[in-house]
């Protein structure tokens, strides 16, 4: 029996395509198409996003290399720039990007893990900003002759796949964000210095969520407690409670205040937070683990494509930037489906060159002679580590 191309079986392993049909009929996408249908135009872009395409018209002549292959591909037989341009730039985003969330939940379902064992998920928010050129991306205006898109994106640092990403102008302020941000109870959320913003701080609060946060160093506080008997590089571990017109309206409950060394680094840090059960050296270990949400930027930019964009408008835009994520979950899926042992970059370099073979998937990522294949992240940087 032949076995079918590595491309169709990554999309048999990891893609519902009863679920996208259902979210091409909510959005009408397919109204009044007769060839190129949303389910070729979603194969087509991670076809692109895998094998590292720069651009719409490189994209399609990969494509047409292929002719003959394209209807098992899933592509149908009438790609062509004009095509694509046409359906990236006019079919509703709102397709891709909530098949995006079904991804998501499925990546995270099946590596739903426990690494901190504190009775709820951890977080990392933060945002990458991405540079448009202005005079092409005139909706995505930053700066007086700059332009650019920022992504927000809520990372499960245990499962590590992100939960939620939220997509605005540059411009817009990192906190201004933490509002749409959908909070869990009993939840633990790490933010950087950018996200003091004690009306929103309040929220996580009530809803019995938990926070970590990196203080300013202007904040005005009052210690109330002082703990003793610091363990290693902690420098000291205080209830307080602010003094400061604004926060302390806005926030009025007590706060807890970690100062750490971090002996790497050789610097100091200060984080605020509402997890009074912790002990301190928890606290700066899921500090020091916000560090993942910018090894997957760092990971999104380098090897898969949303720095260069294959059209203009802002639906184009925000399509592929859906489905680089769907792409990125298309990996996660498989590496736990089929229990592979080799990285993400290992993984995507072998798949770049092997989308259009026959080999069968397992026998491809996993006796491949890897001898000459080097990681180019750093040995902290791996993503999707089988736990």
């Amino acid at each position: 029996m032949k076995t079918s191309y590595v491309f169709s079986q990554l999309v048999s392993v990891a893609l519902d395509r009863n679920h996208f049909n259902y979210l091409v009929r909510k959005y009408e996408g397919d109204k009044y198409v007769k060839h190129f249908t949303c389910w070729n135009q979603l194969l087509v872009m991670m076809f692109g996003q895998l094998c590292n395409r720069e651009s719409l018209r490189d994209l399609t002549n990969a494509v047409a290399a292929h002719q003959k292959k394209c209807y098992h591909l899933g592509f149908g037989k009438h790609v062509s720039k004009t095509n694509l341009a046409y359906a990236n730039s006019n079919r509703d985003y709102l397709i891709f990007e909530e098949y995006a969330y079904y991804l998501i939940a499925e990546a995270r379902k099946k590596r739903a893990t426990d690494i901190f064992q504190l009775g709820g998920n951890v977080y990392a928010f933060d945002s990458t900003t991405i540079d448009l050129c202005l005079s092409v991306f005139w909706w995505a205006k930053f700066r007086k002759h700059k332009g650019g898109i920022k992504v927000h994106t809520l990372y499960d640092v245990e499962t590590q796949v992100p939960a939620f990403f939220h997509i605005t102008e540059a411009a817009v302020h990192d906190s201004k964000v933490m509002s749409v941000i959908p909070y869990e109870t009993g939840s633990y959320y790490v933010f950087d210095r950018g996200y003091n913003d004690f009306k929103q701080l309040y929220r996580i609060e009530e809803i019995g969520s938990y926070f970590v946060i990196r203080a300013k160093k202007n904040l005005q506080y009052r210690v109330l407690k002082l703990k003793r008997r610091m363990p290693e590089n902690v420098l000291s571990d205080a209830e307080i409670e602010l003094t400061g017109y604004y926060p302390s309206k806005h926030y009025p409950k007590r706060l807890r205040l970690v100062r750490y060394h971090d002996p790497e680094q050789n610097r100091d840090f200060m984080f605020l937070t509402n997890a009074m059960s912790l002990t301190s050296l928890q606290i700066a270990n899921l500090y020091k683990n916000r560090w993942q949400v910018e090894l997957f930027f760092k990971w999104l930019k380098q090897h898969l494509k949303i720095k260069k964009f294959w059209g203009a408008s802002e639906n184009a835009v925000r399509i592929q930037i859906y489905c680089a994520i769907c792409a990125y979950c298309l990996v996660a899926i498989a590496q736990h489906d089929l229990k592979l042992e080799i990285s993400t970059y290992e993984t995507l370099q072998i798949l770049g060159i092997s989308l259009t073979d026959t080999t069968p998937l397992q026998e491809l990522l996993s006796k491949t002679n890897l001898q000459n294949i080097k990681d180019q992240d750093p040995p902290n940087g791996q993503l999707f580590i089988n736990f």
